[in-house]
Parts: C-alpha cells; sequence; structure tokens
C-alpha cells in the first residue's frame, strides 16, 4: 500500500510565484495554488491541506487577517502556515509568526531551501500527529 501524498496550498497573487513554488513541489507533494483569499477559503471547503504556503501582500486580504481567519476555525487551526513573501523585515516576520505561522521565507527564494523547509515542516507535523495518536491510545 502506497502512503498518501501530502497536500499544500499556495495563495499568492504572483503567477510566476505560484509556478515556480509548484513546479517545485509536484514531484513530492500535491500542490493547489490559489491566487486570492477568496479561492483559498473556497478550496479549503473542499480540501484541508497538510501544509498553506502563505503570501503577505495579497489582494483582498492580507496573509495577516488570512492566517487569523484560518487559526480561529477549528478545522484549519493545526494546519501549520508558512509565509512565503517579499516582506522581508523583521517586523513582519515577527507578526507573522506571532500570529501562529511555523515558518518565513522571502521571496526570491531558492528552490531548494523552498523544498527542504517544507520537508522538515511536514515531518513535524507527521510526528506531532503521531505522538497525539500514542498519547490517545495510552
Amino acid at each position: 500500500m502506497f502512503a498518501e501524498r501530502k497536500k499544500i496550498i499556495l495563495a499568492d497573487d504572483d503567477p510566476i510565484i505560484l509556478k515556480l513554488a509548484r513546479n517545485t513541489l509536484m514531484s513530492r507533494y500535491d500542490v493547489f495554488t490559489v491566487p486570492s483569499a477568496g479561492k483559498l477559503f473556497s478550496l479549503l471547503e473542499k480540501t484541508l491541506p497538510d501544509l498553506i504556503l502563505l503570501d503577505v501582500l495579497m489582494p483582498e486580504r492580507n496573509g495577516y487577517d488570512i492566517i487569523k481567519a484560518l487559526k480561529s476555525d477549528e478545522r484549519t487551526a493545526d494546519i501549520p502556515v508558512i509565509f512565503l513573501t517579499s516582506q522581508n523585515d523583521m517586523s513582519s516576520e515577527l507578526e507573522g509568526l506571532s500570529l501562529g505561522a511555523v515558518d518565513y521565507i522571502g521571496k526570491p527564494f531558492s528552490p531548494q531551501l523552498l523544498m527542504k523547509r517544507v520537508d522538515i515542516h511536514m515531518l513535524i507535523s507527521e510526528q506531532k500527529h503521531e505522538l497525539e495518536n500514542r498519547n490517545l491510545r495510552a
């Protein structure tokens, strides 16, 4: 039996970033791309990913507003969120992490670094779920 591929949603209004990140990650993960907050929330009604890559500067709603909504909904609260953004100043990074992001990757990004950091957060998430399941059985 094959393990089910992990799912990632990438929300960014830049089509070049969507394509580059999707092409980087699709060999290992099922990657869904959306260009706006509205499309992100529509997709989340149909499928829950294992991880969300989220831009900070987007039309409609910014990434900080989006992560607040994600963390306040019990269906999406535990999904790890990585900010992938051109907002590379320390205060923006601190705000994102304070709101519940697990990581903050600046654009432009290295494809190899993106893959490695996503792999690390997928492993951490998997280990967390395994530990929670063991505790439930104990």
